[in-house]
């Protein structure tokens, strides 16, 4: 991969929705290299989507529970944690799953409406799988820094949006 392939991915990490134009400038080369550049690290999936970062505490009446949870599980012969991964990334709660070091195998990054929500998930659905050999779920509580952006305290009732049921 090319530096200014590096360089272009680093800058739509940091910010999706960077129009050409500018990533032209700041790259120094043409708008339509940049497309096409754009276009061809989709087609080899190194861009695999685009997302918004929410912080979902200055959403008024946004009421939402995120929990990260440790699982320890026995990899199967011939396919390791690989096969047990994508059972998991598979239930529609799971938002991210990570193979780990350290005291425990995955970790899995889950949300719902609510807490009880989120322990049913892992009692019905998580523990129950057959390789799962244990699981600790710890529940966010406030987040400060996501994906390298700083969430702000942001108290002021007009910084929070009114959503709609």
């Amino acid at each position: 991969m090319e530096q200014k392939e590096i360089e272009l991915l680093k800058l739509l990490e940091k910010n999706g929705r960077m129009d050409n134009d500018t990533i032209s400038k700041m790259l120094d080369v043409a708008p339509v290299e940049v497309e096409e550049m754009i276009k061809q690290l989709e087609k080899e999936h190194a861009i695999l989507g685009y997302s918004t970062l929410v912080d979902w505490s200055n959403v008024y009446e946004y009421e939402g529970v995120a929990a990260l949870i440790d699982v320890k599980v026995t990899p199967v012969r011939g396919v390791g944690f690989d096969k047990i991964a994508s059972r998991i990334y598979r239930f529609p709660e799971v938002k991210a799953v990570y193979l780990m070091s350290g005291a425990y195998d995955l970790s899995v990054s889950v949300e719902g409406k609510t807490m009880m929500e989120v322990s049913r998930f892992v009692s019905d659905k998580l523990s129950t799988l057959d390789t799962v050999l244990s699981t600790t779920t710890h529940f966010i509580l406030k987040k400060y820094k996501h994906d390298g952006i700083i969430f702000d305290e942001g108290d002021d009732d007009d910084k929070r949006i009114m959503v709609t049921p």
